[in-house]
């Protein structure tokens, strides 16, 4: 009898410890995960760049002349890729031949090229960089060379790490043409180029 209850006793007591096991409150260890960088949906457009570039110039002005144009040239620059906005230099010389014809188509003298210092700000899309442009120019002209300023936009695409294609559109303003006082000309030039990326 005391050994039926001794067992008794026992299997109550490893059963109310089991039980009371099962109540525990369940462990939960910490894991540890390195963070995950945000995605850089942004190209690399840093480095130097020169190229070629095909266009069409168009001259108007306020003393009764105007003109228009093929061109062709070339350019070169560096871009510094800061994640999304890209800053940038560029020198360009574009050649052309406009001549410039009164009201009755007598050419009162020619644009025979532009060369520009720009300043270009863009944003990057990846292999797409759009920007705004500006600057000084410089036309070499039958009557002396003429120095303005120019403002545009242009879009630059990625085909490879090391080739580019794009476009351009200038706006120049030349003030005071040939030295006469209030005699302004506007050029706009829109250039289709490609470029070799270092």
């Amino acid at each position: 009898m005391k050994l039926a209850s001794a067992a008794v006793l026992a299997s109550s007591a490893f059963a109310g410890a089991a039980f009371a096991g099962s109540l525990s409150e369940p462990v939960i260890e910490p894991v540890m995960t390195a963070p995950v960088p945000a995605p850089n949906l942004g190209g690399d457009w840093t480095g130097f760049y020169t190229g070629l570039q095909l266009g069409y110039s168009e001259a108007d002005t306020n003393f009764g002349v105007d003109g228009d144009n093929g061109s062709y040239g070339f350019h070169a620059g560096y871009n510094y890729d800061f994640g999304r906005f890209v800053l940038g230099g560029e020198l360009d010389y574009d050649k052309t031949d406009i001549d410039l014809d009164d009201a009755a188509g007598v050419t009162q003298g020619s644009i025979d090229s532009v060369a520009r210092a720009k300043i270009k700000g863009g944003y990057d899309l990846g292999n797409t960089l759009i920007y705004a442009t500006g600057g000084y120019a410089r036309a070499d002209t039958s009557i002396g060379d003429e120095d303005g300023a120019f403002y545009g936009i242009g879009m630059d695409y990625k085909i490879t790490e090391q080739y580019s294609v794009g476009a351009e559109l200038l706006e120049h303003k030349f003030d005071d043409v040939g030295g006469v006082s209030g005699a302004d000309a506007d050029v706009t030039t829109f250039n289709v180029r490609g470029s070799y990326r270092f």
